[in-house]
């Protein structure tokens, strides 16, 4: 329900050596929203968003998903899809291949709801090509499959439009919108300004690791 913290982030910063590249976030997440973040490249989104999910440990501050402290009480979010940076699958397998192997993993989706869910993102689920010789818009489009299958109800999607044509994105749109509809609470990067207007609820902008409320 919207109101309740799903992510709440504390007094952040992160450091690389003598760079920071987070400097004292803190940021409460509410569910059942779409929280739009924009930046620059290197303003420190991606490393948030890493963060969030337990691939990078925060150097002060701590990180709370659903009440419990990431790096702490568990190495990485439960009921949470991510897409980051290029997703990697293997490249000698088909899309519907590369998807089974990961759900075998949890065990949380059947092969049904992994065809289901490789046609919701337009996609063929038949298709015989490896994923080695997908297009860029092609891949992005099964890294958003991957993040959504298991049907998590927290999603962290860093530029999920990247190499999506006019028509991908249009479509990927309406899944993030049926997404926010079943009450999922969704971390949305983007350089598009569009896909921020038109899918978010909050936005708060990242400029050299420091994070501002825009809406």
């Amino acid at each position: 329900m919207p109101g309740s913290s799903a992510i709440s982030v504390q007094n952040v910063s992160k450091t690389f050596g003598d760079t920071t590249v987070l400097r004292d976030v803190s940021r409460e997440f509410e569910e059942g929203r779409v929280h739009g973040i924009v930046g620059n490249n290197g303003s420190g989104k991606t490393v948030l968003m890493k963060c969030v999910c337990g691939f990078l440990p925060p150097s002060k501050g701590r990180i709370l998903v659903r009440g419990r402290q990431v790096g702490r009480d568990m190495d990485f979010p439960d009921d949470t899809g991510i897409i980051i940076e290029t997703p990697g699958f293997l490249p000698n397998l088909t899309g519907l291949k590369n998807l089974e192997l990961l759900a075998s993993l949890r065990r949380r989706v059947d092969k049904q709801g992994i065809r289901e869910t490789i046609r919701r993102v337009g996609l063929d689920p038949d298709s015989k090509k490896p994923v080695g010789k997908y297009s860029l818009g092609m891949r992005q489009r099964l890294g958003i499959a991957q993040a959504i299958m298991e049907n998590p109800s927290i999603l962290i999607l860093d530029e999920p439009f990247n190499g999506l044509d006019k028509n991908g994105v249009a479509h990927m749109r309406e899944v993030i919108k049926g997404l926010r509809e079943q009450g999922k609470t969704i971390i949305l990067a983007s350089h598009n300004q569009m896909d921020i207007d038109e899918l978010c609820d909050t936005v708060c902008e990242m400029d050299a690791g420091v994070m501002t409320m825009v809406k």
